[in-house]
């Protein structure tokens, strides 16, 4: 039934039915970016697409555009005005690259360092509190794994990466 909202179990690999496992994975995905997005919003006026450029310019400072692009699987445009953003509100400053005249390198400003750290609390408190309602401990790494190995492979054969 269309819009009918289903649960339970797979029964076998056999009778998997790998549209409702996309949909299911997508609507898990939607369901909590959503929930993240409305929660960074309140407490550090932040979307979540701010949140995941600040918490990988943290894990990686001095990355191009270019890499947050190929890791967040969007378009170098995209990538280039969502740092724009970043730019305009303090958080990030372009710093040139001492090794190519013609590209900067992205660095978070010490009031981009702030909001990563505080949002990435929040973001690990909402997930953990999100997933943990559903998963058990002892079932996480399992599920980590699985969806680790299905992004390895998608990332690997170059599947859904943007062209432009």
């Amino acid at each position: 039934m269309e819009g009918r909202i289903h649960a339970g179990a797979y029964k076998s690999p056999s009778e998997a039915d790998w549209l409702r496992l996309f949909d299911d994975v997508v609507r898990v995905e939607t369901r909590l970016y959503n929930a993240l997005n409305e929660r960074l919003r309140a407490a550090q006026g932040i979307t979540g697409s701010q949140f995941e450029f600040v918490d990988y310019l943290r894990r990686n400072p001095g990355a191009r555009v270019g890499d947050l692009a190929r890791y967040h699987a969007i378009g170098v445009g995209a990538a280039s005005k969502g740092v724009d953003r970043l730019v305009t509100s303090g958080w990030a400053r372009r710093v040139p690259d001492p090794d190519d005249g013609r590209s900067s390198l992205l660095r978070l400003t010490d009031q981009g360092e702030r909001l990563a750290e505080a949002a990435r609390r929040e973001a690990e408190s909402l997930v953990e509190g999100l997933l943990g309602r559903t998963l058990r401990a002892d079932s996480l790494s399992s599920v980590a794994d699985v969806f680790a190995a299905l992004r390895a492979s998608l990332e690997h054969d170059g599947i859904g990466t943007p062209t432009g």
